[in-house]
């Protein structure tokens, strides 16, 4: 504490340390105070951590809705429960593994990285039998959707701690968001590895098409569906086994390196509040209006482009008729998306958070429109695939590169309330995956009412026309609603920085205050 220029008089308070003072009158902390900054090392291994969840997620999001289809064989109307109560169970379960997580107890390895660590053979074992065909026909749509949701719950259970772990390996903003630009490169990195992983190997053994009454008799259809029909679908069902068998060995690898290169930073200098409820985090969360509108403004962009990469697949496949070339497609997609995310750090970094969201995010709208209005082409389709990466980019690197800045607003408004981080994390990933859910339940079962064909070398036209409007129109609108509720985010880089002092000055007197505690203790 402060003293002014009498306190030398008192014989107490005089065997303490003085600790200096700036000109401008505020104490300057004692260097071991300070925590020392983040390696390179250290943030690659953070960033790491997070390669699992979307190299994982990249497979099922592009891969999984055409396995269902094509591969397990099973109806449109099925595969839409499937894809739709997966998605709702995993929303579910991320607000409470977040309300669990957020009421944990200190361990040896910190509070996040023990749910990270038991979760991760479990989820392993759920994944690969996610690819695996049963061989009971009655009960293959039980099987799906047990894996599906088991898996989901299993890897909010890694994802979930490891999302709240940027608030603990940092105090200092700038470490954070450093760290964040790491992750985000690593992850989308991530996708293009799942996407790689998942395509090239599977697309070595296309499942085979069968003929149908929508499709023109020429002398190309007829030779490309002959050397179709020469690949077996157990070839097929074996490549997909394989493929989630590597992706299995990454995900466990990844785990590894984040728990031997990552240590949580206890702050044992700021006062734990009393464990809440769940209703009560729920109402603190949800009343927090920064946090309010830059979830509802990435709910709509993320579900844009969730809807985008659930029917892109089936898109090229059949609107496109690139049947051959999906998966380079998709590939290129990632590719470009990881090379533009140094791009978007350095730019929201010069011109603010705010700007890089409307640029980066509408950057993919012209090129929506484009893919739908011109005729077919692989050469165009390649151009487009790169520019649209660019906006995939932004998409994943912007709201976890906010949602920080979110939590230190709330920190600033409430003081007293503390631990409770990975409450925001949780409920913003449960609003993103539960729309998710929606919109590939109704996106599925849209396509069964178009009358959809399993395994049809050609489809009708109420299906491309279908595909056509889930990948252009109602992404461009959800994109544009999206951007109009962020327009009312008040946290602009002026107030992000203001919060930013205001919580080193909190943290600051909070260690000097631990550090005058123990000394007059240690004199006494």
């Amino acid at each position: 504490m402060a003293r002014g220029e009498g306190a030398e008089q008192y014989a107490a308070t005089s065997l303490l340390p003085v600790k200096p003072i700036s000109t401008d009158g505020i104490k300057i902390g004692k260097k071991r105070d300070q925590r020392a900054p983040l390696t390179v090392c250290n943030k690659l291994c953070y960033a790491i951590g997070g390669a699992p969840y979307q190299i994982t997620g990249s497979a099922l999001g592009f891969f999984l809705q055409i396995y269902l289809l094509d591969v397990a064989q099973l109806d449109p109307f099925y595969a839409s429960i499937i894809l739709f109560v997966g998605r709702a169970w995993d929303a579910v379960t991320d607000p409470t593994v977040g309300f669990l997580v957020s009421r944990s107890k200190w361990t040896p390895f910190g509070r996040m990285m023990p749910w990270i660590l038991i979760s991760t053979p479990f989820a392993v074992l759920c994944y690969f039998l996610i690819w695996y065909v049963p061989p009971v026909e009655q009960g293959k749509v039980f099987w799906y959707l047990v894996f599906y949701c088991l898996f989901q719950s299993l890897q909010t259970c890694f994802h979930v701690p490891y999302s709240a772990l940027t608030m603990f390996i940092s105090t200092e903003q700038k470490e954070r968001d450093s760290a964040t630009a790491y992750r985000m490169t690593v992850e989308v990195l991530g996708t293009v590895v799942g996407t790689a992983i998942q395509g090239q190997i599977v697309g070595g053994a296309i499942a085979p098409c069968v003929p149908t009454e929508y499709d023109v008799p020429d002398n190309r259809n007829s030779s490309q569906m002959v050397s179709e029909v020469n690949i077996s679908l157990d070839e097929t069902k074996r490549a997909y086994m394989i493929a989630s068998g590597v992706i299995c060995a990454i995900y466990v690898l990844c785990a590894a390196i984040l728990f031997m290169g990552v240590r949580e930073q206890e702050e044992s200098g700021r006062i734990k509040s009393e464990p809440i409820t769940f209703c009560r985090g729920l109402r603190l969360v949800m009343g927090h209006g920064p946090y309010i509108k830059l979830v509802m403004g990435f709910l709509f962009t993320s579900l844009a482009f969730m809807l985008l990469e659930g029917n892109f697949a089936l898109f090229i496949t059949y609107a496109l008729g690139h049947r051959n070339d999906f998966q380079n497609i998709l590939l290129v997609i990632m590719l470009s998306g990881t090379l533009s995310i140094p791009f978007w750090q350095w730019f929201l970094t010069r011109f603010g958070k705010k700007t890089a969201v409307y640029i980066g995010i509408t950057w993919a709208v012209p090129f929506m429109i484009l893919i739908v209005s011109i005729e077919s082409n692989l050469i165009i389709s390649y151009m487009v695939s790169v520019a649209a990466g660019v906006s995939v980019a932004a998409a994943f690197l912007l709201p976890w590169s906010m949602l920080p800045d979110v939590v230190d607003d709330f920190k600033v408004k409430n003081p007293d309330i503390q631990g409770h981080e990975a409450l925001f994390y949780s409920f913003y990933v449960f609003f993103t995956k539960f729309a998710s859910g929606v919109s590939l339940g109704i996106s599925t079962l849209s396509l069964d009412f178009a009358g959809y064909v399993t395994r049809g070398c050609s489809q009708p036209e109420a299906v491309t026309l279908t595909l056509k409007v889930l990948v252009s129109p109602v992404p461009v609108a959800l994109i544009a609603l999206g951007l109009l509720i962020f327009k009312t985010y008040p946290i602009n880089e002026e107030k992000r920085q203001r919060n930013r002092k205001l919580l080193q000055e909190m943290l600051d007197i909070e260690r000097d205050c631990e550090s005058d505690s123990a000394e007059l203790g240690s004199v006494v």
